[in-house]
């Protein structure tokens, strides 16, 4: 059997969200057993891999910068025929097989459309429409984002199959009270640098903790990580404008070692999204023992599990207070600990790859 991946979004070095999706998938992927299999990897001409790949792996460039899936991929699919294609992160071509598989990861444009410009939210609703009515079956990370698939598009809930992403433990050997005793209490944010991801309120109810709470620790910071995105110069203009501004860093794209740094170093992990597909830094703080205050909105309720603490993305207040809570009350703290460490237990890429690749063998 030939089965086909859509790898044009995973082996760029700078990945984030879907491209990380992708990565995580494939790594994990050649882990198993797939003797009995071609496996082709469709790639753009400029990408390479540091992947060592089996020798039932095939990398397939294909030359096209513009409608590289539409256009470039559809050619190779006439080509040379498979029998099952993953799209892991984007749309499906309009030339494909029967047998196409197609992971969804999100309908944030439905719920966040100011967020987009209206170029961008007519692409996705077109990439969203072809994929749900190509494929044969889909993929979603969360019961959330198939109910939403149901609500908008009307899709069978039978063609929709729920795969939790993995999550990378990066654990460390301490389980509580390793932010005790420092002069400065790290409040960490991960993730593209967007108004969808609420980053205002964050900073105003940062703001608001600052000017009410006055608490043990010396120092009180912000950092804000990740690539920047639509609304990125309003909260650029927000945090100089603050009167907290010194406290308050920016930091773009890091390194997975960076970012395994910056997790082992804050204090609490704070993801408000007003929408999330799945919300996989959440999983990464809490595999490094770092508690998680995020929305009670979309998939994150679902993801966090018990081990979060929820709050209305719209309530400032709420938000400043959550802060205070487990900053203040070390046994809620370390009991979130706990719970986030067994939490993640519910996610593997490995789980990922295995039952992605069940899909595929049985669409």
């Amino acid at each position: 059997m030939k089965i086909g991946i859509d790898a044009s979004r995973a082996l760029i070095e700078k990945r984030t969200g879907t491209e990380e999706y992708s990565y995580r998938f494939i790594k994990s992927l050649i882990s198993l057993d797939t003797s009995g299999f071609q496996i082709f990897l469709y790639v753009r001409n400029y990408e390479k891999t540091k992947l060592k790949l089996p020798e039932n792996f095939f990398i397939k460039k294909i030359n096209k910068n513009r409608l590289w899936t539409q256009i470039g991929l559809s050619k190779e699919m006439k080509k040379d025929p498979i029998d099952v294609l993953f799209i892991g992160a984007h749309s499906v071509p309009f030339i494909h097989p029967k047998n196409t598989v197609v992971t969804i990861h999100g309908l944030e444009y439905k719920y966040c459309p100011e967020n987009y410009s209206i170029g961008e939210r007519i692409m996705l609703e077109f990439n969203t429409l072809i994929s749900v009515k190509w494929s044969k079956r889909i993929i979603v990370p969360s019961e959330s984002t198939k109910r939403d698939l149901i609500r908008f598009y009307k899709v069978d809930s039978e063609k929709i199959r729920v795969i939790y992403h993995g999550v990378s433990s990066i654990k460390y050997p301490v389980l509580s009270i390793k932010h005790n005793n420092r002069k400065s209490f790290d409040i960490l944010f991960i993730g593209r640098l967007e108004k969808r991801k609420n980053l205002v309120n964050l900073i105003k109810a940062f703001e608001l903790f600052k000017t009410r709470y006055t608490l043990h620790v010396t120092r009180y910071m912000l950092t804000i990580v990740g690539k920047e995105g639509f609304g990125f110069k309003e909260i650029k203009s927000m945090i100089n404008q603050s009167l907290y501004k010194d406290d308050i860093i920016i930091k773009d794209y890091v390194s997975e070692e960076e970012k395994k740094e910056l997790y082992q170093k804050a204090g609490l992990f704070v993801m408000i999204s007003f929408y999330e597909g799945f919300g996989l830094p959440i999983l990464e703080a809490m595999s490094c023992g770092v508690p998680v205050i995020c929305s009670n909105v979309s998939s994150l309720p679902e993801i966090a599990g018990e081990a979060g603490l929820l709050v209305d993305p719209n309530d400032i207040k709420q938000i400043a207070e959550a802060f205070e809570k487990i900053i203040c009350k070390e046994d809620l703290k370390n009991d979130m600990i706990k719970k986030g460490f067994e939490n993640v237990k519910r996610f593997s890429w490995e789980k990922c790859a295995c039952e992605t690749m069940d899909t595929l063998l049985h669409c």
